[in-house]
């Protein structure tokens, strides 16, 4: 008896769940090493504003099981796994401007934003 095998495609690797700039990157060293030290930067999404939905940033002490553990630029960051399917391929900047400075998302998967900025839809 013989078996036959079906050829299969190459599965397509996913990009990263999420990378850190160089200036996020740096941000968050300074935060870890200061006010924040021994805690993680938890991101998860939640549902509000204008769109529909926005980013969340938490202070916590360790992962759950509900986290991610996403590891960029040697630093540990937390995201919610409820927000994975949500963010992959984001990347997490952080900018200074005149009047603000704070982290960023460029998120690939946004299909558009409100007016001020605060939430996104998918």
């Amino acid at each position: 008896m013989s078996t036959t095998t079906t050829p299969t495609k190459p599965r397509r690797a996913l990009p990263p769940l999420m990378q850190l700039t160089d200036a996020a990157a740096e941000r968050l060293r300074s935060l870890y090493a200061g006010g924040e030290a021994g805690k993680l930067l938890r991101i998860a999404v939640s549902t509000k504003g204008c769109s529909g939905m926005s980013y969340e940033m938490n202070w916590v002490d360790a992962a759950t099981p509900q986290d991610e553990v996403v590891t960029s630029q040697g630093l540990t960051v937390l995201v919610d796994r409820k927000a994975s399917l949500f963010l992959i391929g984001t990347t997490m900047d952080y900018k200074v401007d005149k009047l603000t400075a704070g982290f960023t998302f460029e998120n690939p998967n946004e299909k558009g934003r409100c007016g001020c900025g605060e939430s996104f839809h998918i």
